[in-house]
């Protein structure tokens, strides 16, 4: 019975991972070949890609980690870092110049909480 969960986990997780991959790496090609709603926004594109690369690894995590509360930090933190480096590629895009550093802190308080939790556990 568990054979189908986790398979569908596995195959959730690389999907998400690389359809996230691909929107942050190469935003315009991803526009260009799956997700054509103008206006294009490249910044967009890069905030995709991190939310979907986190949606995945917090699949693949559960995939191997047997407690919850650190498969959810853990994609929590690469979600967090993904979207602070978007902010950073493209800060000369627009929002706010404390953006990058804002999300930046999220992204250590997560890292943080999952540090503690996985050495709270071992």
């Amino acid at each position: 019975m568990d054979r189908l969960p986790r398979a569908v986990a596995l195959l959730g997780g690389l999907f998400f991972v690389g359809l996230g991959v691909w929107a942050f790496f190469d935003p315009q090609s991803f526009y260009d070949n799956l997700a054509k709603f103008p206006p294009y926004n490249e910044h967009l594109f890069h905030d995709a890609g991190a939310f979907q690369i986190g949606i995945g690894a917090t699949l693949l995590l559960a995939l191997t980690w047997k407690d919850g509360l650190a498969v959810a930090l853990g994609g929590g933190s690469v979600l967090a870092i993904a979207h602070a480096i978007s902010h950073f590629i493209d800060k000369d895009l627009g929002g706010k110049d404390t953006d990058p550093w804002f999300l930046s802190f999220v992204a250590a308080v997560l890292v943080i909480g999952l540090v503690a939790r996985r050495r709270g556990r071992a």
